[in-house]
């Protein structure tokens, strides 16, 4: 009873949440100066000339209808709730009509998922490994330098992390590419290849600033728990080091680590947009920038959508888990 209790109280939030966000990201783009379907009407009579009059219009009503732009706005938000909160169509894409907006996403997220899914929890282990060693043994000389190496490292943005990587290492010594070129004429061998290399960069510039912050944040909480009466209590049992570092100060530690996991992964389109851009990998985030100079509103909802979603179900699932995880906590 208790746990059905904890669940359809979690369920309720997660659902509450998913509701609030994805009602700002529906008006937010309805209150930009421009309009998707008169740039795209702008740049078919750029092409062709001028239109006839009547066949403007009802390419007009035509485009509105696909865009969701058709009808008073409460219509049009019951219409997104319906097609592209619960259907995930969120309609053609204006930069690549009438491709829709949905497949041209489902083409781009593998590789931020590959990217970004894969830095954020190496920079997770090693952050608070060495956070772990930093707090508990802090007093050591290595202590010290990886705690202050994790400080100089973390406040600078990964964008200039970025641009310093690429100036480095892509123009100055010419190891890698100025921009991602993808191989996808000589087989999947060289695909992945081409891949591979291409997300060395953008993957050093996240792990380098994602990494400083777990160091920082763990080095913060091992301490504090290091400090501890029962900690104490363990040396005075002759409880051995290696013992009480592992299993009394990291099993306590993790706990919030494990919390802002959830939500780093839930989140992982926010810290790599910049650095897709930078390096022009075809990732989420170029996804985004190009949809937000196009006015693609479509686009825009269906990104920031499925972002929503991720963050959303990455903390009810770490809820749900927490219990297991700590014995102290219960469904409640």
């Amino acid at each position: 009873m208790k746990f059905r209790k904890y669940l359809g109280l979690r369920l309720v939030t997660w659902i509450f949440t998913i509701w609030i966000g994805v009602t700002f990201i529906f008006f937010i783009p309805r209150m930009f100066p421009s309009d998707p379907v008169e740039n795209m009407i702008g740049q078919m009579e750029s092409r062709s000339g001028q239109m006839d009059p009547a066949q403007m219009e009802s390419l007009r009503h035509s485009l509105r209808i696909q865009f969701g732009l058709e009808g008073s706005l409460l219509k049009q938000y019951g219409s997104f709730l319906w097609h592209g909160l619960l259907h995930f169509d969120f309609g053609p894409s204006l930069m690549s009509y009438p491709t829709p907006a949905g497949e041209i996403i489902a083409t781009y997220l593998p590789y931020t998922l590959c990217l970004s899914l894969t830095t954020t929890v190496i920079a997770w282990v090693i952050g608070n490994l060495i956070g772990l060693q930093a707090g508990f043994r802090k007093n050591k000389r290595s202590s010290k330098i990886m705690e202050g190496i994790a400080i100089c490292i973390y406040p600078i943005p990964y964008f200039i992390v970025a641009l310093v990587l690429q100036i480095v290492f892509a123009y100055l010594l010419g190891w890698f590419p100025l921009q991602t070129t993808m191989n996808t004429m000589g087989g999947t061998g060289a695909f992945l290849g081409s891949l591979l290399k291409a997300s060395i960069l953008p993957a050093i510039s996240l792990l380098l600033v994602g990494a400083g912050w777990w160091i920082i944040s763990m080095k913060s909480l091992s301490a504090t728990t290091a400090e501890e009466e029962f900690v104490t209590f363990a040396r005075y049992r002759g409880v051995p080091e290696k013992v009480i570092g592992k299993d009394y100060v990291l099993r306590n530690s993790i706990l919030t680590q494990i919390t802002a996991l959830a939500m780093s992964l839930g989140g992982v389109f926010g810290g790599s947009i910049m650095t897709e851009i930078i390096f022009g990998y075809p990732g989420v985030g170029t996804l985004i920038q190009k949809a937000i100079l196009q006015s693609d509103y479509n686009m825009i909802l269906g990104c920031i959508t499925i972002s929503i979603l991720a963050i959303s179900t990455a903390t009810l699932i770490v809820d749900l888990m927490y219990p297991f995880i700590d014995p102290r906590i219960r469904y409640s």
